[in-house]
């Protein structure tokens, strides 16, 4: 049964090429046959280099394209990261579209090992979060992990995420208490999670049991780690909100088990990568 879900892929092709690409059918020669190379022009780490070559052989699957360098590879300016051979026309009508995701992924991933880096703990796990690109959460997700971070939630669906406009519209902490048990009954093996904006909210989640994780919203390092002394050894602790490249090392030493930053999705700076035709003829 085809998949309900769109795919990226397809529609990036549709709205970029839709009837035909009139200037490369109009100048390029239609048994005109190249080698092409997509080249790094910064030092990034990869991410989307197997979409990238998907778009090519989506466009024409005659062409003979390899990944020289997988995801989750440092490079730097001047490597080869994908190799193309095949008609030229074909290459340039899929080139803009695999630069697209080859650039967004990388970007992705590049930060994402920046802020790994520069936590310099081991024991932290630094998550994505659902601030992604409508219709692209799967491949940015898929670029956190090539970075060496980790996903949270996918979804809705599947990990319950209570935030603090649930929180608002909660009656008490008895009807909190009621919803955790009613979760925990119909669907046991799911997370539970919770964010708290106070210390003395911690304190009240701890004494409702059964949640798996509590969020500490733009809390400061030492209300980290009073909030950690208080719940150690019942759950884990995740730090969110305000977190940047500067701050992150001394967040990690704080002994939290998760950092999430959305900017490592939704503020990703792009990869400079090109596509260099080199060698072309009948």
């Amino acid at each position: 049964m085809k998949s309900s879900v769109p795919d990226p892929i397809d529609i990036a092709l549709h709205e970029d090429i839709g009837d035909g690409d009139v200037t490369t059918d109009s100048f390029v020669e239609k048994n005109a046959h190249g080698r092409a190379q997509i080249v790094a022009r910064e030092r990034a780490i990869v991410a989307g280099a197997t979409t990238a070559k998907e778009v090519f052989q989506r466009v024409d699957p005659a062409l003979k394209v390899k990944v020289v360098r997988d995801d989750g590879s440092e490079v730097k300016p001047g490597d080869d990261v994908i190799q193309i051979e095949g008609a030229v026309r074909s290459i340039l009508k899929a080139e803009r579209v695999a630069l697209n995701f080859l650039q967004r992924l990388s970007g992705i991933a590049t930060a994402t090992r920046k802020f790994v880096d520069a936590a310099a703990n081991n024991h932290v796990k630094i998550l994505d979060t659902r601030k992604t690109t409508p219709g692209l959460r799967a491949l940015e997700k898929a670029a956190v992990v090539a970075g060496g971070g980790f996903n949270h939630r996918f979804g809705l669906f599947d990990m319950v995420l209570v935030k603090d406009n649930h929180l608002t519209a909660t009656t008490d902490f008895d009807a909190l208490a009621k919803a955790v048990r009613k979760v925990r009954g119909s669907r046991p093996k799911i997370q539970i999670e919770i964010e708290a904006d106070t210390l003395e909210q911690v304190h009240g989640f701890l004494a409702i049991g059964g949640i798996d994780v509590i969020l500490l919203d733009n809390m400061s390092p030492a209300q980290i780690r009073e909030a950690i002394a208080l719940g150690k050894n019942k759950v884990k602790f995740e730090a969110s909100g305000g977190v940047t490249l500067k701050n992150i090392r001394q967040i990690a030493a704080t002994g939290v088990d998760y950092i999430s930053i959305g900017a490592i999705t939704h503020s990703a700076r792009a990869i400079d990568f090109s596509l260099d035709i080199t060698d072309a003829g009948a």
